[in-house]
């Protein structure tokens, strides 16, 4: 199968990415945020030829929004990145005790420089899933609600789900907002354990659960898409 097209928008290539999906039920044009591309998804049955036609149609869209990505922020050494908020400077240390170490405003990794992005993308992740963990099982504790799992991944389309079994998901990219941000997603997912939906009786009960609602959504909306910035290209 075709690995990536080249499309025409208005005199300007555009490089798409091409994978075939056995869930999608029609072809999709999606921008990757964290690999700073876009992607066409293909279903079943649906030939690359088709996926082209659509996909040019959409070539100057594409365009448009792949510019207004920020600019990627690498993880490497004399960096920063934020943890809840706050901006750290990231410091590599070869001889350092193994792994990441929060040090104050530093974040200092150990091990070979070439497993630095990766290293410091794995202490991330997991802080994330620790201090998530701990809010939604608390939050849901005070509500009479209880939490079947809570997954950490690299969301793209949401800060958070709640399935219907009970599973919350969230972006481990939340560990790089302020701490009030977190707290309302965190929030958000857990309310939706006793109200599936957005009604008034759901943001009442999210209310009872963070003191940060207003905050945790406009922050979102004006500071959000750069958070998928961190660690990508």
């Amino acid at each position: 199968m075709t690995d990536c097209l080249t499309l025409d928008a208005a005199g300007l290539p555009v490089t798409v990415g091409v994978r075939r999906s056995a869930r999608a039920r029609r072809i999709l044009l999606r921008i990757d945020r964290n690999a700073r591309r876009a992607e066409l998804v293909l279903p079943p049955g649906a030939s690359v030829a088709e996926g082209r036609a659509f996909a040019e149609k959409k070539a100057l869209w594409l365009r448009n929004r792949l510019a207004l990505l920020p600019d990627a922020i690498p993880f490497e050494p004399g960096g920063t990145v934020p943890v809840l908020g706050r901006d750290r400077l990231l410091v590599h240390d070869p001889e350092a005790r193994a792994g990441v170490v929060l040090d104050g405003g530093r974040l200092i990794v150990s091990g070979a420089r070439e497993f630095f992005a990766r290293r410091l993308g794995d202490w991330l992740k997991h802080e994330a899933r620790r201090r998530i963990a701990a809010l939604a099982h608390d939050k849901a504790a005070r509500i009479g609600r209880t939490v079947a799992r809570v997954s950490v991944r690299d969301q793209q389309s949401r800060w958070g789900s709640c399935s219907t079994t009970g599973t919350l998901s969230f972006s481990w990219r939340l560990i790089l907002a302020p701490a009030g941000v977190l707290d309302y997603v965190v929030a958000h997912e857990v309310a939706h354990l006793a109200e599936p939906n957005h009604s008034d009786r759901f943001w009442r009960l999210v209310d009872t659960l963070t003191d940060h609602t207003e905050f945790g959504r406009a922050w979102l909306r004006s500071h959000g898409p750069r958070l998928h910035a961190y660690g990508a290209g």
